[in-house]
């Protein structure tokens, strides 16, 4: 288990669900885990939305702190760097999507890569209109990379198509899963499905517990 653990994709992988999900399993395996949201460009499912069970399970959430209100400006609060800075602490980080998003974790970069102990993890839901393909998949990684300057180091299968994703087609995501792998080198971290679907299913798996889009 790395200390930080970042989690990072095209807009609409499902990113944020999985950052939340991984920080609340983490915290029920024993760790002191706190989870950050970078993500200052997409205002739709944020962190923030699940606030409210992250409070239940004691899991200190950084945010922006206009986040999910009708001002949302693109600043960061200082508490980002105390959670990088603080060895104490596992850090989850929630990557705003693309290249655009992912220029915020610039700014963090430095102490990420000088302690050396991250997981950078790449979203795949290959039934986005611009992640269908393994190559397509690996140009928004590399468009990523380069405007966040910390390399991916595993990737994570989300594929779906919400509520009416079935195992069929879970497992139909894999050929361009592993072609994936093949072509950028790195390995499968886990998949990740609804909760009603990971007994169907053989490997490392992480049941999703959905996130709920706030509305205020």
């Amino acid at each position: 288990m790395k200390r930080v653990t970042l989690f990072a994709g095209h807009y609409g992988s499902g990113k944020t669900n999985i950052a939340v999900n991984y920080a609340l399993k983490m915290h029920e395996e024993g760790y002191d885990v706190k989870i950050a949201d970078l993500d200052i460009v997409n205002p739709y499912f944020r962190t923030k939305d699940s606030a409210d069970d992250l409070a239940r399970a004691n899991i200190e959430l950084i945010s922006p702190a206009y986040a999910n209100s009708n001002v949302d400006l693109p600043a960061l609060p200082q508490e980002v760097y105390g959670l990088v800075q603080n060895k104490r602490f596992y850090a989850i980080m929630d990557i705003g999507g693309d290249e655009r998003g992912a220029l915020a974790l610039g700014r963090y970069r430095p102490y990420i890569l000088e302690e050396n102990d991250f997981e950078m993890v790449f979203v795949a839901n290959f039934y986005r209109p611009l992640t269908r393909t393994a190559e397509e998949a690996l140009e928004v990684m590399k468009e990523i990379e380069a405007a966040g300057g910390i390399p991916f180091t595993s990737i994570v299968n989300n594929s779906n198509i919400g509520e009416e994703t079935t195992v069929g087609d879970i497992k139909k995501s894999e050929a361009e899963l592993k072609r994936l792998c093949e072509i950028s080198n790195l390995p499968v971290l886990f998949t990740s499905v609804k909760e009603d679907l990971a007994n169907e299913l053989d490997g490392d798996i992480l049941p999703l517990r959905l996130q709920k889009k706030l509305i205020i």
